[in-house]
């Protein structure tokens, strides 16, 4: 495929622009939005603003590239009625993106991100790992929220052998904890390349660096792993709930039985007497 230069690629070497990621919600509906100056389907990306480039991401992020605060207010507002599940507070990931030809696509510790030519293909690549990570922000967040929830009654359970508080606040918790396991899991596939890189495999490198420095892979198995354990804790506590239904239950069935025949007998007593 060839290098496409989006209209941010009037670039100077040495300077600088800026990258947001900004997960606006659950959801993204990007249909309907296909342009005349689409660069990009997948992810849907386009030029705004007068040198600025926009991604979109149907897990409910936006990158905005080299646009002015002014510029980057006007996307987001046009985005509003296509944001579903919008967060009150955008949780945000910022990277700066330096053009240097003489140097290899690189990102030294703490620098900024050096790429030979601003492509769009390198914008998109950038932006997958951007709007991957921010993604991944949330769902910790949301993840250690439900940890700091389900400790507690852990502890509890621990400690004193039986379970805290009642059993309709358990089952809130229990709720909100199935809830942040269903919606984080199939939301951002942070194991899948972006598509990209089937038509240009010399940008692995490129993306393979951005894994690196921002660690997905390992953000992505940790969360992972804090998924299941908060899905063990919710079945473990529903399971006691259940234990506890098929108890109470048992124990009614034995009190008819015992009242039962406390009334048989009774009727036969009144009976052999009453002759």
């Amino acid at each position: 495929m060839p290098e496409t230069v989006s209209s941010t690629g009037a670039l100077m070497q040495g300077q600088r622009i800026t990258a947001r990621a900004l997960l606006l919600g659950d959801r993204l509906d990007i249909a309907g939005l296909e342009r005349s100056d689409v660069l990009s389907s997948a992810p849907l990306a386009f030029r705004a603003g007068q040198e600025g480039f926009v991604a979109l991401f149907r897990f409910g992020v936006a990158v905005l590239v080299g646009l002015t605060p002014i510029e980057e207010d006007e996307v987001i507002r046009g985005l509003g009625q296509r944001v579903i599940g919008e967060f009150a507070r955008h949780e945000e990931e910022t990277a700066i993106i330096e053009l240097s030809p003489d140097k290899d696509d690189q990102i030294p510790p703490g620098g900024p991100i050096y790429i030979r030519q601003l492509s769009t293909e390198r914008l998109i690549v950038i932006a997958d790992a951007l709007s991957k990570s921010v993604a991944l922000s949330r769902d910790e967040h949301e993840a250690a929220a439900v940890f700091d929830v389900v400790e507690p009654f852990a502890r509890h359970l621990a400690e004193q052998g039986r379970r805290p508080g009642g059993r309709r606040e358990i089952l809130k918790h229990v709720g909100h904890a199935l809830l942040v396991r269903q919606r984080v899991s199939g939301r951002v596939a942070v194991e899948e390349k972006p598509d990209v890189l089937w038509d240009r495999p010399d940008l692995e490198r490129l993306y393979a660096r951005l894994e690196d420095e921002y660690e997905l892979k390992e953000r992505a198995t940790s969360l992972h792993r804090k998924l299941e354990v908060i899905g063990d804790t919710a079945q473990a506590l529903t399971d006691l709930i259940d234990t506890e239904r098929s108890l109470r239950l048992e124990l009614i069935i034995v009190l008819l039985i015992v009242f039962e025949i406390f009334i048989s007998f009774y009727q036969i007593f009144t009976g052999r007497f009453g002759h």
